[in-house]
């Protein structure tokens, strides 16, 4: 069921479940994501494929579905030949589906829907939003993302997922981009040990966000499980806010053959030390699956 608690009252009164990556799921289910637009490609021509998706996390015990809107903007629509209006009814679109999987659930339990934003790397689709410094400056970010933001928080999606930011300057040009919206936010960056994917050290990283008050968790995504330990105890310690972690299953992106290299090293068991430490909405990303989800599920709801 949808909830009427909002996801920041949720966050006060105990640990939340994410759901796990979009683009390994509707993979396994058959679909070819080649396609620069990758999953937010779906919802222009297989939308029920992306409700099928999220209704299988939720089905796995998942509390929060991220939308199929990581990769869809209006600039990489276009390259498509879809135009603005259409594009905006597409980024709606991927919270309605989402919204669709929830009602679909039937489960006693409250769930949300998380609206994704990715980074401006996302969108060349050249592995970019692994490295941050586009070379553009923070006005120039704020004035790409407001617009799709502006048309997903319409959409009234429970809160913004601005995740997988590479670079503190980014995350600035978000914080700016979600002012006024009347939609909460979560941040997460991408990181390497304990710094943005652009070097920066994560205890100034994630600073801005303890003064945001649109902001109401701040943590990391699409990292390495083993990076995830250190950066939940800074992030606790320099916002003094609720943390979320959702990494990757351990595997490495080759941006060039655009393919999963390596072992998964991630684990259920990993996430009783996040929650520890402070996590209180934990999932995963690429590469982490429904029964992998079920797994955390398991493992919160048992602790």
């Amino acid at each position: 069921m949808t909830s009427t608690l909002s996801l920041a009252e949720a966050l006060a009164a105990g640990t939340v479940v994410l759901d796990g990556g979009m683009s390994n799921q509707l993979e396994s289910a058959g679909h070819d994501l080649s396609d620069e637009l990758w999953s937010a490609r779906l919802l222009a021509e297989q939308p029920e494929a992306v409700t099928e998706a999220h209704l299988a996390y939720f089905r796995a015990g998942a509390d929060v579905a991220i939308t199929a809107s990581y990769q869809a903007t209006f600039e990489g629509f276009a390259k498509r030949g879809i135009d603005h209006d259409r594009a905006a009814e597409l980024m709606a679109l991927s919270v309605e589906s989402a919204r669709e999987a929830a009602r679909r659930a039937r489960v006693s339990r409250p769930l949300w829907v998380a609206a994704s934003a990715g980074p401006y790397g996302a969108m060349l689709a050249d592995g970019s939003e692994y490295r941050g410094r586009y070379g553009l400056s923070v006005d120039e970010l704020e004035r790409f993302h407001r617009p799709r933001l502006e048309v997903l928080a319409a959409a009234r999606p429970d809160v913004l997922a601005l995740e997988t930011v590479p670079d503190a300057d980014e995350a600035t040009a978000l914080l700016r981009a979600v002012r006024g919206l009347g939609v909460p936010a979560w941040l997460t960056y991408s990181v390497a040990g304990d710094r943005t994917r652009a070097g920066q050290p994560l205890e100034e990283a994630f600073a801005p966000a303890a003064e945001a008050d649109e902001v109401i968790a701040v943590g990391v995504n699409c990292c390495a499980p083993q990076d995830v330990d250190a950066a939940v105890a800074t992030a606790a310690r320099v916002t003094g806010k609720p943390v979320v972690v959702y990494p990757n299953s351990g595997e490495t992106w080759d941006a060039e053959a655009r393919a999963w290299t390596g072992r998964s090293s991630f684990t259920a068991d990993q996430v009783k030390g996040w929650q520890q430490a402070g996590a209180r909405l934990i999932g995963g990303c690429c590469r982490v699956g429904p029964d992998a989800v079920s797994g955390i599920a398991e493992t919160l709801r048992a602790a």
